[in-house]
């Protein structure tokens, strides 16, 4: 076997925390947070989603970051030394990563395009509002969907830029180009959000907006369904069970505070979303009151939110095209520090396993993965791809991955309480029992419980009413696909294969510091 080259290492604790923030903080931050939390008790919401940060947002954030920093490992090498077979969840990760990426570069694309569109409000030129304008004029959405004749150069070209600054930031390393990017990235985002915040609560009808948002209503907390809405939430925002933090946290110091790095991440990541509802309701109220309707009328989530209604308030209100710049440039900013760790996943795992260099493996992922996203995304049918697969991938694809990993670590490997020794050894915060408790017993029950209720809704009816033969290909075949190929991926024999610190201190306590290892 070949000898691994020394990993690279994140130059401070800021550049990890910066990175894991901006992986966490994403799309989903600014137009799903704010649509979930009103459709399900509203202010009240706000109890649920605290407990399942504190019962399964933290705990898997932790146990991801120790798994990463404890075996030095993108996700196919750390879970190989968790368990042999379980290096099979490695790669399904890593799978489930190229899938998102591909997608994600599509939304970025748009976002970048209505940066532009903001300036002149182009969308106004469609007599039939913004609504027309994104679906025909801008995507040229297919009537049938899996038509992918049209081909949409106003999407190919950002896509390309993308992929190309992708490719540079990435080829860069960890600390000179993903770190970097993100101390750039993330401050701007802040700084953007906070600019939109004052100018949202300025307009007319911007409390009316915080009122429909924060409103509790408390009968809903004896739904079992805004209970898992908000685990839901918190584990597709914290960007946990793909792979993304193992990864970041192979590249840490041997003395990194993980337990404390977690809280950050975790408790900013909710902060920002809280930001984003406030944003989006204020100028959501804003839009209720000019139209003369109920704010619950207006209120959207996903692409219709960023897309369709955004660009109405945007026309309706003073100074738009500035909010408007402002609004689609945190979506770019937003969406494309988590892209970065969403490939790096993949990059990790192929410059690990392969024994390829830093660069090499960047171009051996990124060049096939852009000419699969730009080939599928930049057409007609795009949209009703991306909707689909991201369905799929996220409901059984990154919960089902989760779940068969904290099962492994608690139930099969037994490995929490050496991983918690391992985090306890350089954490000033010490884990108790109810780490364990919450991985081992509380997570796997509801992650569980999601997929559940996630089938028997798929069961009931058809997604989205896509037809069934779509649905087998662009959906299941996708997700099914994921787990297929990370199951053969692990049944292949690597150059290089990582050393486990378990077989040469079967009793360790904690991580082997070096003397040239700084404490960052």
């Amino acid at each position: 076997m070949a000898n691994q080259p020394p990993r690279e290492l994140w130059g401070t604790r800021l550049g990890f925390l910066m990175a894991a923030i901006g992986s966490a903080v994403g799309l989903g931050n600014i137009w799903r947070f704010p649509a979930v939390t009103y459709e399900n008790g509203g202010g009240a919401f706000i109890v649920p989603y605290l407990a399942a940060l504190l019962t399964a947002g933290i705990p898997l954030l932790i146990l991801e970051y120790t798994l990463g920093r404890r075996y030095r490992s993108s996700p196919p090498g750390a879970t190989r030394l968790v368990a042999r077979p379980a290096e099979a969840i490695g790669w399904w990760q890593v799978v489930i990563c190229f899938v998102i990426a591909a997608y994600y570069t599509a939304i970025l694309a748009w976002s970048v395009r209505y940066v532009g569109f903001s300036l002149n409000q182009a969308w106004e030129d469609n007599p039939d509002g913004s609504e027309a304008f994104f679906y025909n004029d801008f995507l040229k959405i297919a009537e049938t969907p899996g038509d992918l004749s049209t081909f949409v150069s106003g999407i190919f070209w950002p896509m390309l830029v993308i992929w190309l600054v992708t490719i540079v930031i990435l080829a860069l390393g960890v600390r000179r180009g993903i770190a970097t990017a993100n101390k750039i990235g993330i401050p701007l985002l802040v700084i953007f959000f906070l600019i939109l915040v004052v100018r949202a609560l300025t307009l007319d009808g911007a409390l009316d907006g915080l009122d429909a948002l924060f409103s509790p209503d408390w009968g809903a907390l004896g739904e079992g369904s805004v209970w898992v809405a908000a685990y839901g939430q918190i584990f597709f925002s914290l960007s946990v069970g793909f792979g993304i933090m193992i990864t970041y946290a192979s590249y840490l110091h041997r003395r990194s505070d993980l337990s404390g790095s977690a809280l950050v991440a975790g408790f900013a990541n909710s902060s920002f979303e809280i930001l984003a509802g406030i944003a989006v309701f204020a100028a959501l109220g804003f839009l209720a009151a000019e139209a003369g309707t109920g704010v619950g009328d207006v209120v959207a989530g996903g692409p219709g939110l960023s897309f369709v209604m955004f660009p109405q308030i945007i026309s309706e209100m003073p100074m738009g095209a500035l909010f408007g710049v402002l609004f689609f440039a945190s979506l770019v900013l937003a969406g494309f520090t988590s892209l970065l760790s969403i490939v790096q996943v993949v990059v990790s795992a192929v410059e690990d396993r392969v024994g390829l260099s830093r660069q090499a493996a960047v171009f051996a992922v990124t060049v096939p993965l852009a000419v699969i996203s730009i080939a599928l995304f930049s057409t007609g049918s795009g949209l009703y791809v991306l909707d689909v697969a991201d369905h799929f991938i996220n409901q059984y694809g990154i919960v089902l991955a989760g779940l068969a990993l904290v099962i492994t670590v608690s139930w099969v490997a037994r490995k929490l309480p050496l991983l918690q020794r391992d985090a306890d050894a350089t954490s000033a915060i010490a884990l108790g029992v109810w780490w364990r408790i919450c991985l081992s017993v509380v997570t796997p029950l509801v992650l569980g419980w999601m997929m559940v209720d996630s089938l028997s809704a798929e069961l009931d009816e058809n997604y989205g009413g896509y037809d069934t033969s779509f649905l087998l290909y662009s959906g299941w075949a996708v997700a099914g696909g994921a787990l297929l190929l990370g199951v053969l991926l692990s049944l292949l024999k690597w150059r290089s294969t990582p050393h486990s610190p378990d077989t040469e201190r079967p009793d360790a306590a904690g991580p082997r510091i070096t003397k040239n290892e700084g404490g960052r």
